[in-house]
């Protein structure tokens, strides 16, 4: 969802690093990437490193970013990434079930797409506060074709994370990445079915991997 779907990493990003640096902690845009994709109970784990161990610091830091985001976007949704809307109305015309297998939490996850608009195109949504292991670990996308009743293997994943690039090769889908704050990785990238620009590219293919155009 995160990066994929809604234009949100940058803006989290950036609530972070100003909260951080406020708190006069040398967190970098770098630092940062690695918890990108991550579960927040994974996330927590590699910033309480980053934060000296220092709890207390990381929870004001926190909400502070927390309160950052609320006042560049509580009155309005994350914006709708290019190409999504698109994709996802001909993938729910032509009847094919869609699932949302994100690392933010499940609650927040559906308020998300809610507010942009995007709920009702998804017939299960799995948040990473759902499985014991996030993502780069299978476990959320096991989850995700569980519920949508359907085989790994006749799945495509979107994915903007090598992380999470990496849980659905490792639980048998198929992987489209989208790249948004990090890069591809070039040694498993062979292994994908496709590496594009944006969702438009992804509208284009929809037709030969989907049988419908989009």
């Amino acid at each position: 969802m995160d990066g994929l779907l809604l234009d949100s990493e940058r803006p989290i990003r950036d609530a972070w690093l100003q909260a951080a640096a406020e708190h006069g902690v040398a967190l970098s845009a770098a630092d940062y990437l690695g918890v990108v994709g991550r579960n927040e109970r994974d996330s927590h784990a590699r910033l309480l490193e980053l934060f000296g161990d220092d709890g207390a610091l990381l929870r004001a830091t926190r909400q502070r970013a927390d309160g950052l985001i609320e006042e560049r976007f509580g009155a309005a949704p994350f914006a709708v990434k290019a190409g999504a809307q698109r994709l996802l109305n001909a993938l729910r015309g032509a009847k094919i079930p869609c699932a949302v297998a994100s690392s933010t939490a499940h609650r927040e996850v559906e308020r998300r797409l809610e507010r942009a608009g995007l709920r009702g195109c998804f017939d299960a949504v799995c948040g990473g506060d759902e499985v014991v292991h996030g993502k780069p670990a299978p476990d959320l996308y096991q989850l995700a074709v569980d519920r949508l009743g359907v085989a790994a293997a006749d799945c495509v994943a979107f994915e903007d994370s090598n992380y999470g690039a990496r849980a659905a090769l490792a639980a048998g889908l198929a992987v489209v990445v989208v790249p948004d704050l990090k890069p591809p990785e070039p040694q498993w990238q062979p292994r994908c079915l496709a590496v594009l620009p944006s969702l438009v590219d992804a509208c284009e293919r929809s037709a030969a991997w989907f049988g419908v155009a989009a």
